[in-house]
């Protein structure tokens, strides 16, 4: 009889967390398919309907031929790719070099200063004080403005941390033997035994500085350093599409028609490179990320 009832409680969790997992993947994929195919569907079809579009209606690739002949968008694309792929390398380094020091038993004041970090995820000066020092630094206005304040988040560190100390200290007590400083220890032992932890802070940083538009509004004044967020939040939230189409070629009926129908494809470019890379990164993603959550 008992085990009756355990068969029967784990069919009725198995059924229930299937459809659970069902609702929710309904969840995240509707509204993908819903862009996906409102951007390839015809602008008269999209000026006149205000529901769902779950297959395309009128195959038409009008919308990406406007989008990609307005000169603002390449230049804000390249932006983009320049602020992630230099950002996400120098906040690898430095998170990287300062989960290894603050990992190691042997220099002082490690827990002082890992309190002081874990104070500023909690607390901050505000966006005035940030601004005015990144202004006193003479960053404002410049590409650097988005990296070098954003070169370190503290919960990346407190992740690769717990990650590097389940290295076995045995590794770096041989290798000292050997006559290796700190920096060969970190990255020719440490770092390629710690691959996983490594892809997933990647994903994260690269997804936080490609989804980043506040740091361009806050510091940026000239429009030909305008990450593609910026342009994406201007169509999205003002809707204005006047800096991503060419409307000068057309009236304003015309701007009208095409409005929604740009709108998509514009979120089909920005959304499209993070969805082909997260693939090559998932098998990464959940081994790092219990690596990091195991405390010694």
């Amino acid at each position: 009889m008992m085990i009756e009832n355990r068969s029967f409680s784990r069919m009725l969790f198995v059924t229930v967390n299937t459809l659970l997992m069902i609702f929710l993947a309904l969840c995240c994929l509707i509204p993908f398919t819903h862009v996906m195919f409102a951007s390839v569907s015809s602008p008269a079809f999209l000026a006149q309907n205000r529901g769902l579009v779950l297959y395309p209606h009128g195959f038409s690739l009008n919308g990406y031929g406007l989008v990609f002949r307005n000169p603002n968008l390449i230049p804000s694309y390249f932006n983009t790719l320049y602020y992630v792929s230099i950002g996400t390398i120098v906040n690898l380094l430095m998170t990287s070099v300062a989960a290894y020091v603050l990992s190691r038993k042997g220099p002082m004041l490690n827990r002082f200063f890992m309190k002081i970090l874990t104070f500023t995820m909690f607390f901050s000066g505000g966006i005035i004080p940030f601004f005015l020092v990144v202004d006193s630094l003479g960053l404002t206005d410049t590409r650097a403005a988005l990296i070098i304040p954003y070169a370190v988040v503290t919960y990346n560190i407190i992740i690769m941390r717990t990650s590097f100390q389940q290295v076995p200290v045995s590794l770096e007590e041989s290798a000292r033997i050997d006559g290796a400083n700190d920096f060969v220890i970190l990255f020719r032992i440490i770092v390629p035994l710690s691959k996983a932890i490594i892809a997933v802070i990647t994903l994260f940083v690269a997804v936080s500085f490609w989804n980043s538009w506040f740091p361009a509004v806050l510091f940026l004044r000239d429009r030909n350093k305008f990450p593609l967020q910026l342009i994406l939040r201007e169509i999205l939230i003002n809707n204005d599409i006047t800096k991503v189409m060419a409307v000068r070629e057309m009236s304003a009926a015309e701007e009208q028609y095409y409005r929604r129908l740009v709108k998509y494809c514009i979120i089909v470019v920005a959304t499209l490179p993070i969805i082909c890379i997260y693939p090559f990164l998932q098998k990464y993603f959940v081994k790092g990320v219990m690596i990091g959550s195991i405390k010694e």
